[in-house]
């Protein structure tokens, strides 16, 4: 496994303990083992099957957007990029899953320009998802409705103006104009193009649908270990809990969204009427069930499979797959 891969891992692997150091001193530890003492472990299965049911959705959503541009590689070879990819899940911003672009372009030759494009639009239709789920876990919550509208306003008016391809185009011929930015017209506007496709009505409705199926059971995940440990907690406040601190986490830009994301939830699971200790455990388990779990995933799915996709660890270009 490259030095530079593994340094990046081991920099994240730090910081997320560091935010698991912190949380434990704010729970006090022996209240925390008394809480992990209670939980009932036998649901672990359970709530891994939740987050399998995510991972298994936003593949189904990779593997339609590659078909939509008609780029899509044999299934298998879609499934080893698609989870490959985990292993870069704790990047800042996930910028690390245009991965997924690199090894398809080592697979079937697509351009990284034609196909990262994807990664942008997954990301965008997760936000939309989340969002929708957030509005109606916050509309039974009832906390912070105007704020979440104006939130969701945000992003849909964003996505409406990427949508607009003649103001798009133009966007990019001004920018284009620029001394330092006419090289990359070219890569822009095949970029935008593929963009373009999966902003149409159809291939969005359709994404955001798999968007909030997905994330749907990876908030019944947190919802059953809340409801393991006896918190108070429902379904629809734990889905706005999980939903929001997700939101949170993604926009910090931070490397998979590290100590914002487990800060909102046990704040939120506290605000909800959770127990500080409580709080704090059910964010260490679904963190790990999810966070954690998918870079295992991933570091197991590249280290058997990579000979399949032709691909060695140690000559990723990783410093260019975050740019």
């Amino acid at each position: 496994m490259g030095s530079k891969w593994r340094r990046k891992l081991m920099f994240s692997l730090a910081f997320g303990a560091l935010v698991f150091i912190v949380l434990t001193i704010y729970a006090d530890i022996d209240d925390l083992a008394d809480a992990f003492m209670l939980f009932e472990w036998t649901w672990i299965p359970v709530i891994l099957t939740c987050t399998l049911l995510n991972y298994l959705f936003r593949y189904f959503k990779w593997d339609y957007y590659t078909a939509t541009l008609q780029i899509r590689p044999k299934t298998s070879e879609n499934l080893i990029i698609f989870f490959s990819a985990f292993t870069m899940a704790v990047t800042p911003g996930k910028f690390g899953e245009v991965l997924k672009s690199y090894l398809l372009k080592k697979v079937n030759g697509t351009s990284i320009a034609r196909s990262a494009p994807i990664i942008v639009a997954e990301r965008l239709t997760d936000f939309i998802g989340l969002i929708l789920l957030l509005i109606a876990g916050a509309w039974v919550f009832d906390i912070s409705r105007p704020a979440v509208a104006i939130f969701a306003l945000f992003f849909f008016t964003v996505t409406l103006l990427l949508a607009w391809r003649r103001g798009s185009l133009a966007l990019i011929g001004v920018l284009g104009r620029l001394p330092f930015l006419d090289r990359f017209v070219t890569q822009a506007h095949d970029a935008y193009e593929s963009m373009h496709i999966m902003l149409r009505p159809r291939p969005m409705f359709i994404a955001v649908v798999l968007s909030v199926i997905a994330w749907s059971f990876e908030c019944l995940g947190y919802w059953i270990i809340l409801h393991v440990f006896d918190a108070p907690p429902t379904l629809m406040k734990a889905t706005f809990i999980y939903a929001f601190s997700t939101v949170v986490g993604a926009v910090s830009m931070l490397p998979g969204g590290l100590g914002t994301t487990e800060g909102s939830l046990t704040g939120l699971a506290q605000l909800a009427g959770a127990s500080k200790d409580i709080a704090v455990a059910s964010t260490f388990i679904i963190r790990s069930a999810t966070l954690w779990f998918a870079v295992l995933l991933g570091i197991i799915v590249t280290l058997l499979f990579q000979h399949r996709l032709q691909v060695n660890l140690d000559e990723l270009p990783l410093d260019e797959l975050k740019t």
